[in-house]
């Protein structure tokens, strides 16, 4: 992912949910970046370009079941 994509879709996720303490971190693979809340890491975002005009991005968040225990 391209850093001019990843504050792309940075601006894009911070305008969703209404915060600034989105952060996007590169990872050693290109087709992914890992996003943080603050420090908290959420998930992994992927960015599905093999077809140059029509590109997508994952959001995968995971959550697991001790945070929603504690």
């Amino acid at each position: 992912m391209t850093p001019e994509q990843m504050k792309s879709v940075r601006d894009y996720l911070c305008k969703r949910f209404k915060t600034e303490a989105i952060r996007l971190a590169p990872r050693k693979v290109q087709d992914s970046v890992e996003v943080y809340l603050d420090e908290e890491i959420l998930g992994l975002l992927y960015i599905d370009d093999e077809d140059k005009d029509d590109i997508s991005y994952d959001l995968n968040i995971s959550i697991l079941q001790q945070d929603l225990d504690g």
